[in-house]
């Protein structure tokens, strides 16, 4: 044992070895000592358990490792080829060209954030969003926090809190992640009054539960989910005529939220904000990362008196958004208001894509993979807990490697730079060029030729 302690390399050696001089280019000279020692004692507890002292070169691989692991950010950009456009997993929306460099400009730089260039007094980070809310959705006034779910727990904790709530049991809803509509009333301090049935609710339901304690009438978008069969709902219309006659505000959590008609594309029609604000609600709640297509965020408009009120509560400073996220939705916005959002927006660009040409992508990356691929009819999904059940027709390429498991490609296909992400079925493995930008085709077939190299 003596002797294997003898043959550990001292600290001055490792540390003039070239790929730990390498180490040192991107990180501080004290941050590679430490990182040494540290493996150093390591490989000595090892020896004392009975272990043989490893080489210099195989202890400077473990360094540079060690390093690799320590000093990089795991979160990495990913080709996304499973036909899911708003995939959580994958980070949802991939935002436009234009957002993302107004987020870069806002991070690397001073902006006027809470300033007016014009008086030079101090001014508020809504003024920046407020009025293209207001021009895209016609409502009176609007506000943006950092993702849907404060948008809702604030809007409640701020007319609610103490109050009763009424909703349909059918729209007591878990969105995703734990997100429950009756654990949100519970936090927000407001109590959940449920109506009606999971399959019917009606207009009258919500009549006879209003008391005096009634702060509100609330509508859950079922935006991840749909009941099919024997049905029946109170409409919004109903909802916001019921509230004007009772003098109760409606709020309506939408969920993904959507500024454009889906049916236009073959998809189920979706609740759009603009056909919310018009039948009269109070409030409406929806995210910015969704089928908006821009970053995490969740969107309040509705009317001025209530967003005022918003806007004054404590908790809204704690949700408010931050510099970068402010300007990518922006930016994300004028796409809406310029007419652009088809031709701009990532996710608008793949849902509208026609059949055509991605059969005639499909169809070039069989040509660029000298045949080791077919193409086959499929579906994309929108996902995100957006348009349930929603798919539209797509060509898939699949990959079929002899003596090759269909679990290991898809490994290879996860270890290329950038890593592709396919999808699976029926031990097939599948990519969508749906969800791949035609400006990344390229990109992906090197790494899918790469992939079937090394198999």
């Amino acid at each position: 044992m003596e002797r294997n302690y003898r043959q550990l390399p001292s600290v001055d050696k490792l540390m003039a070895e070239p790929r730990i001089k390498q180490i040192e280019d991107s990180c501080t000279h004290s941050a590679v000592l430490d990182l040494i020692r540290q493996h150093l004692d390591n490989i000595r507890g090892q020896i004392q358990q009975g272990s043989p002292c490893p080489s210099i070169e195989e202890i400077v691989e473990s360094v540079c490792i060690q390093a690799e692991v320590a000093w990089k950010s795991s979160l990495q950009r990913v080709l996304n080829a499973t036909g899911v456009i708003l995939h959580t997993n994958l980070g949802r929306a991939a935002m436009s060209q234009e957002a993302t460099s107004a987020m870069l400009s806002a991070a690397t730089g001073y902006c006027n954030l809470e300033i007016d260039i014009h008086t030079g007094k101090r001014g508020s980070r809504q003024v920046h969003i407020e009025s293209l809310l207001c021009q895209l959705t016609g409502a009176e006034a609007a506000m943006v926090v950092n993702n849907n779910a404060s948008a809702v727990l604030l809007g409640l904790a701020a007319l609610s809190k103490g109050k009763e709530v009424i909703v349909s049991r059918g729209q007591s809803v878990e969105i995703g992640g734990g997100f429950r509509i009756p654990e949100v009333m519970r936090q927000s301090g407001a109590r959940l009054i449920e109506v009606g049935t999971t399959n019917c609710t009606r207009s009258t339901d919500y009549e006879e539960a209003i008391t005096q304690k009634t702060s509100a009438l609330l509508r859950v978008h079922s935006s991840n989910f749909k009941i099919v069969g024997f049905t029946q709902e109170a409409t919004l219309e109903e909802l916001t005529h019921l509230g004007k006659r009772h003098n109760l505000p409606v709020l309506d959590d939408l969920g993904s939220g959507c500024l454009i008609d889906t049916s236009q594309f073959g998809l189920n029609a979706e609740p759009t904000v603009q056909e919310s604000i018009s039948v009269g609600t109070d409030l409406a709640f929806f995210s910015g990362d969704k089928l908006i297509g821009g970053p995490q965020a969740g969107i309040i408009v509705g009317k001025k008196s209530l967003v005022d009120r918003l806007q004054k509560h404590p908790m809204a400073r704690a949700m408010r958004i931050d510099k970068m996220r402010l300007a990518g939705l922006a930016e994300t916005l004028l796409h809406y208001a310029r007419g652009e959002a088809e031709i701009k927006i990532p996710i608008w660009r793949m849902i509208s894509t026609p059949l055509d040409n991605i059969e005639k992508r499909a169809n070039e990356w069989i040509q660029a993979l000298n045949g080791q691929a077919t193409v086959i009819n499929g579906e994309s999904m929108v996902g995100g807990g957006s348009l349930p059940g929603g798919t539209l027709p797509t060509y898939l390429v699949t990959l079929r490697m002899e003596h090759t498991g269909t679990n290991q490609l898809a490994k290879r296909l996860r270890n290329q730079l950038p890593p592709v992400i396919a999808r699976i079925d029926k031990d097939l493995l599948l990519l969508d060029p749906r969800t791949i930008l035609p400006e990344d085709d390229i990109e992906i077939i090197r790494a899918i030729r790469t992939a079937i190299r090394l198999v």
